[in-house]
């Protein structure tokens, strides 16, 4: 037995093993997780035409952008916003406790307008610089406002203007008070008041902070997904992937023996390099990628059969079992290499026309196929030869192949 070869196979398979079994688990819970898989609330929004303003590309990309800042005004974990279409926008809001007021905050138009005494628009929410919630006088929860430059020079001529009379906020046509101007007000700032609690003014500072949206949006469809009933869903996916990985490697044992085992060795440093690179590429796991995730273990594996059935004709035409074993990799190249191409093209359509969890499926397939060449051909190539080179198994019959009558010295 040459022991250089076969420790080389020892420390590979050690750690490939020890590295699945300590670091798999952990690395699989990181992953960022779709709406379907830890709960949360899935709403669909649609721009529209009105006699004011009308839908077009650039009015939809300003409208994604003003919803990214008002979620991150909300602080929500990870969220995720997509454009659907030519006016339909896709907001999944993970863990959202209350999604009915932060769906409701997420349509609103938010056009803050300044008004005098005779209804005319003074100033607009583009003359704000910032806005912030906080608590005033008599423990009254306020938002505050700071004006811009050209906002400050307005607002100073606003009030001086209109000493002893009301002037009007509105948000979205509705007043929100009507304070009466008892001074000039040259500092560039003022408040907002009325909010029943500082959860409320804060709402409202987000809204007024991230801007007025360019078009009229109506939420066109919503759905929440329990906490409950993502768990269920993920312990369900998680056996269901536990299931299909013990029945692949049951069947590579079963059918090829030793060359079984080290493609299931193989397989579980496949499963890890799927779980770090979608760790690190910053992927959602959905429902439907774990999917693609179970498929592209099926593919990995027949990859190995081809090439484990061209090594069995090499053996039954009386080679040794290392040239066979080379002959077998060399042959099927080709055929794995133009499958997997054709499924990667597929995977790349399905990710450009499909949306949403069609989306994460072909990630999913795609970043499984990819690496699924290099287990099944590169990993599964050394590992044999050094198992191989080690001479520990000579007889043919130990890797699924009958021996030849006459073995070909």
């Amino acid at each position: 037995m040459r022991w250089d070869s076969m420790t080389k196979f020892l420390v590979m398979t050690f750690a490939i093993i020890l590295g699945f079994t300590f670091y798999a688990k952990p690395v699989a819970f990181s992953i960022r997780q779709g709406l379907d898989l830890q709960g949360g609330t899935h709403v669909v929004m649609q721009a529209v035409d009105t006699p004011d303003a009308k839908v077009d590309n650039d009015a939809v990309e300003r409208v994604v952008q003003i919803i990214e800042r008002r979620i991150n005004g909300l602080g929500l974990t990870e969220p995720t916003i997509q454009r659907q279409g030519k006016d339909r926008i896709i907001v999944d809001l993970p863990g959202v406790k209350d999604p009915d007021s932060a769906i409701a905050m997420l349509g609103k138009t938010a056009l803050l307008e300044f008004k005098d005494v005779t209804g005319k628009t003074v100033l607009t929410g583009k003359d704000l610089k910032n806005s912030k919630a906080h608590v005033g006088q008599n423990s009254q929860a306020v938002v505050g406002l700071e004006f811009n430059e050209e906002g400050a020079k307005k607002f100073a001529a606003l009030t001086a203007q209109n000493i002893g009379k009301p002037i009007s906020i509105l948000l979205d046509g509705n007043v929100l008070t009507s304070p009466v101007v008892q001074e000039v007000i040259t500092g560039g700032n003022a408040q907002i008041s009325g909010s029943r609690n500082v959860e409320e003014a804060e709402h409202l500072a987000i809204l007024l902070r991230s801007g007025s949206l360019p078009v009229k949006v109506e939420v066109m469809e919503t759905r929440t997904v329990g906490p409950t009933l993502g768990q269920d869903s993920k312990d369900m996916s998680v056996k269901a992937f536990g299931i299909g990985t013990i029945s692949v490697f049951v069947f590579m044992l079963l059918f090829y023996r030793m060359s079984g085992l080290v493609a299931d060795i193989a397989l579980l440093l496949y499963i890890m390099l799927v779980l770090l690179a979608m760790k690190y590429l910053n992927a959602t796991l959905t429902l439907p990628g774990i999917a693609g995730i179970i498929l592209s273990i099926g593919m990995a594996v027949d990859a190995n059969v081809l090439i484990f059935e061209r090594f069995k004709e090499e053996i039954r035409k009386g080679k040794t079992l290392r040239s066979a074993m080379e002959a077998g990799f060399s042959k099927a190249f080709t055929t794995i290499f133009d499958s997997n191409i054709t499924t990667i093209m597929a995977a790349v359509v399905l990710f450009y026309l499909g949306t949403g969890p069609i989306k994460g499926f072909a990630i999913t397939l795609a970043l499984g196929v990819i690496l699924s060449m290099f287990s099944a051909i590169f990993v599964t190539r050394e590992l044999l030869r050094f198992l191989i080179g080690s001479n520990l198994i000579k007889n043919p019959a130990f890797f699924g192949c009958a021996a030849p009558k006459e073995v070909r010295k």
